[in-house]
């Protein structure tokens, strides 16, 4: 194949990605921008026939100019999603949360409230978290800090790896998390009744444990995860709590629109809320049932709980950051 018929060939596909590259050079990528990743390939494999070939400087000095602009994009996209995911973790996220500030403080406090009150309850009468956990609840807390403290560690066993227990746990932190958001939709009142319940539930739980368990064991077990899992539930909560507020208040747009632009408003909260979760699962699942002193595990509690509240309150407030 002489060089000008081995042009002929293929110069409609190259023309075809010399169109795509300028479509994502220029920032409007049309509806075959994902075909770019096989052209590049394809025309790699036509550089290298060339060179091969010997068909002269001129057609490989051109495919390979075409060449590195198409890995300069691909590249370039490759990047910027590791980029954009850092710049959602330190700026975007916690602006987010900060900008809905009285979402946060309401569904703290629809939270914790019941888990004081019920957890104080047990001081003086123990047959309030005794109703709500119910005999299976009960002994559920016995087996795992009725006794020793490396109780929980000899229990995790039957499990199998931490992964496994990893695993267990994100299943179950994101249902929590997803049925918290998903109550939303129920204008709000979902959401508050699955932040309300987990309240009472966990209150209940521990204020059952000081009375009649071995608290030290519960509490060194919970103390390294629970700033990340009760957050990430908070966090959805107020997620929720964007899209119920679009149904009860949707203005002078219609509640389709309204509920789509709350939608829009509440990602970079469920996002952030599937990430404080993941966190909370490879802590419970690595770390929280290891047999370590007890003021270690005291004091990695408190350092996540400190590590959030400078997050939160510090990260993306540099004036290049501003929204």
């Amino acid at each position: 194949m002489t060089v000008g018929d081995f042009e002929d060939t293929n110069k409609q596909r190259w023309a075809e990605y010399e169109r795509l590259v300028a479509e994502v050079e220029r920032g409007k990528p049309g509806p075959e921008a994902g075909l770019l990743p096989r052209r590049f390939r394809e025309l790699c494999v036509d550089l290298a026939v060339a060179e091969f070939r010997m068909y002269g400087e001129r057609l490989t000095g051109e495919l390979n100019a075409r060449v590195i602009r198409g890995y300069e994009i691909l590249y370039r996209n490759r990047q910027a999603g590791w980029v954009k995911l850092a710049e959602f973790v330190a700026v975007r996220f916690p602006q987010t949360v900060r900008r809905e500030w009285w979402l946060f403080w309401l569904c703290n406090a629809v939270f914790w409230l019941p888990f004081v009150a019920v957890n104080l309850s047990a001081n003086w009468d123990l047959q309030w978290v005794q109703a709500i956990l119910g005999a299976d609840g009960m002994a559920a807390m016995d087996q795992m800090y009725g006794g020793r403290q490396d109780q929980i560690a000899h229990l995790r066993a039957a499990y199998g790896s931490n992964f496994m227990m990893f695993c267990h746990y994100i299943q179950n932190n994101v249902g929590i998390d997803f049925r918290t958001f998903a109550g939303g939709m129920a204008a709000g009142v979902g959401t508050v009744l699955f932040l309300l319940f987990n309240g009472i539930q966990m209150g209940a739980a521990a204020g059952y444990v000081n009375q009649a368990g071995n608290p030290e064991s519960f509490w060194t077990f919970v103390s390294g995860h629970a700033s990340f899992e009760l957050l990430g539930m908070v966090v959805a909560g107020m997620a929720g709590m964007r899209l119920g507020l679009a149904l009860v208040r949707p203005g002078r747009l219609p509640r389709v629109r309204a509920l789509a632009e709350a939608a829009r408003q509440a990602m970079p909260l469920i996002l952030g809320a599937a990430l404080l979760t993941t966190l909370a699962a490879v802590v419970e699942g690595f770390w929280s049932a290891q047999l370590l002193p007890s003021g270690l595990k005291y004091g990695v509690g408190l350092g996540g709980w400190l590590l959030l509240l400078a997050y939160f309150t510090l990260a993306g407030r540099r004036p290049e950051h501003a929204p």
